[in-house]
């Protein structure tokens, strides 16, 4: 069997003609063994022409059943890919009818054959790519010839700064629409041309974006990020040499993780502030930290904080949020204020309650940042 056609594409080619011609179809190696056919009953059986027509490496017509071991009368044809026979196909009938068919039949086949190969280049470019991107971003070691040799192929400036945007998916990587959504990400990535893109499976994308075309492609990024807030969130690490692009990998990640616990989903690390310092904070002086502001609150006490945080302390717009009366949300406050001894209602306690919030609601990078959303 040529490696070329394997037994499925082989039994796609024989249904698709036989949809055509409404003929059975044998699909035949130069052995003379049938492995795949419209007959489920032929597969595995010896075909004496379609031998003969492999060795003579010439089409060979059958006027009558049986007169040769495993053949019915037809059209045999050798089909050739890029100079050398793949197959012989065989269409059952009378020759004069199925003749053209036999053809048709040759035509479909360098067809489907072509059309996998295109998709297999497809898929090594995609490996490819994913490899150049994880290798720049995890500073691990390439052979620069390699490297170079991929940025020439690609039209890749090495000498122009660079963004890594990170996208997380969440919820459905596997549901049925996650398979449209994945096309969707990948059709933004083309459109705001991204000079690299990859998936790591299953919920982080990256695109290598020209930090020169960026005030147009963050405008599509934000549009693209609009409405998808329960799917999906995105961050945009800051520009970077080639070289250095793991720097802008993890300062993708900082932003993304600035996310975490907010109703927004999209940041830019430029952008933020505070973000920048709770990022660097070690696993041991958060938890010393919690454990002296927040470790007696409930999920629900520090939801509240969270939520009063965002509206700027502001009583009824906390209230509105969280469907309070005025006075209950008071009382509330208080109560956090008599356990952990900082008076959320007082700017310098309350400074201090924030900070609390925003650690609890992101690891730390001994945590492993930016591995869990």
């Amino acid at each position: 069997m040529n490696e070329q056609i394997d037994r499925k594409l082989a039994q796609q080619i024989v249904d698709t003609v036989k949809d055509v011609c409404g003929q059975n179809v044998n699909f035949i190696d130069g052995s003379g063994l049938i492995y795949a056919s419209t007959d489920a009953g032929r597969i595995g059986s010896y075909h004496e022409i379609g031998r003969q027509a492999a060795v003579a490496g010439k089409a060979i017509e059958v006027e009558a059943d049986d007169r040769f071991t495993g053949t019915q009368k037809g059209v045999n044809l050798p089909v050739y890919h890029n100079g050398s026979m793949v197959a012989v196909i065989g269409i059952s009938g009378p020759p004069g009818e199925v003749r053209t068919y036999a053809r048709l039949a040759e035509r479909i086949t360098g067809l489907l054959i072509r059309e996998r190969e295109i998709g297999a280049f497809s898929r090594t470019q995609e490996e490819r790519r994913s490899y150049v991107i994880n290798g720049l971003i995890r500073r691990e070691s390439m052979a620069e010839e390699y490297l170079k040799e991929a940025l020439a192929e690609w039209g890749i400036a090495r000498d122009t700064g660079k963004r890594v945007a990170v996208i997380r998916v969440y919820g459905r990587p596997y549901a049925a629409d996650g398979a449209v959504l994945d096309q969707d990400i990948r059709r933004l990535f083309e459109r705001a041309r991204a000079c690299l893109y990859t998936r790591n499976y299953p919920d982080e994308y990256l695109a290598v974006l020209e930090e020169g075309d960026f005030a147009r492609t963050e405008g599509m990024l934000k549009a693209f990020c609009a409405g998808r807030e329960r799917d999906l969130k995105a961050g945009v690490g800051k520009a970077a040499p080639l070289e250095e692009l793991a720097d802008s990998y993890e300062s993708g990640l900082t932003a993304l993780e600035s996310l975490r616990g907010s109703q927004e989903n999209y940041a830019v690390y430029d952008q933020l502030t505070l973000e920048i310092l709770l990022s660097q904070v070690s696993r041991a002086s958060r938890e010393e930290f919690l454990q002296k502001t927040a470790a007696g609150l409930t999920e629900e006490e520090l939801e509240l904080l969270a939520v009063y945080f965002e509206e700027d302390m502001s009583l009824s717009g906390a209230c509105a949020r969280l469907f309070l009366h005025k006075n209950t949300l008071q009382y509330r406050l208080d109560r956090i204020g008599r356990k952990t001894g900082f008076n959320p209602r007082r700017f310098r306690d309350a400074a201090v309650l924030y900070l609390a919030v925003k650690l609890k609601n992101r690891p730390c990078p001994a945590d492993g940042a930016g591995q869990n959303r």
